[in-house]
């Protein structure tokens, strides 16, 4: 089964997931935008949704569903999103959509974070996928030398600026055996507004589709 059709057996899984009646919490992403469409089916069952990126937001509205702000809630049952990687454990790499910021404070507002992602995203050790990091401009050649003394070697991504007006640096070569630890430590650095570590606010299930069907990890 090629990876599309992953992605569409996994949004149409998540469904299973909305608390109906509420507002939904929906990342950002190719896998969450199957998400957004199956979730169009049933938008007279929910409240509206809650986006982490203006591209969903759009999204959602083109299918009349309604978007709230993150501001006008105050908590959501679940937030769902994919993912760059994600480990044995529930933690994942997120930002290769350049969104990791606003998909952390959607996430942080909700009980329950759901991971949608096909078979290939899953790893035993985060860092295959070049970790995304959102900075400020002027402190990006400073947190770049940084990860070079942490062994990984970080590139400005080209012609990005996220939703919030900052740059992506994305490090390669990078082991991250300590997800935990490794966020805390690199959010305290001067000039990093997040790290596309996502071990505070990890995923508590994860709908996975292979070619077998979609499987269903609880972390």
């Amino acid at each position: 089964m090629n990876q599309q059709k992953l992605k569409v057996l996994v949004g149409r899984a998540a469904l299973e997931q909305v608390v109906e009646g509420s507002v939904v919490g929906v990342g950002t992403g190719s896998t969450v935008d199957c998400f957004i469409d199956a979730l169009a089916g049933m938008k007279e069952r929910i409240a509206g949704a809650v986006s982490s990126s203006m591209r969903s937001s759009e999204r959602l509205r083109a299918h009349g569903i309604r978007v709230f702000e993150a501001e006008a809630v105050e908590s959501l049952p679940v937030y769902i999103d994919g993912a760059d990687e994600i480990d044995r454990r529930g933690f994942m790499i997120k930002g290769g959509g350049a969104a990791l910021t606003r998909e952390k404070i959607v996430a942080d507002l909700a009980e329950r974070f759901v991971c949608i992602a096909d078979a290939s995203k899953l790893v035993d050790v985060l860092g295959r996928f070049p970790l995304p990091v959102e900075v400020l401009p002027m402190a990006a050649a400073q947190v770049a030398r940084r990860f070079v003394r942490l062994g990984g070697q970080a590139r400005l991504r080209e012609g990005v600026v996220t939703d919030n007006g900052q740059c992506i640096l994305d490090v390669h070569g990078l082991q991250i055996t300590d997800p935990l630890g490794f966020e805390t430590e690199v959010n305290q650095w001067p000039g990093v507004l997040t790290v596309g570590v996502f071990a505070r606010h990890k995923a508590a299930l994860c709908l996975l589709g292979t070619d077998e069907g979609v499987q269903t990890l609880r972390f």
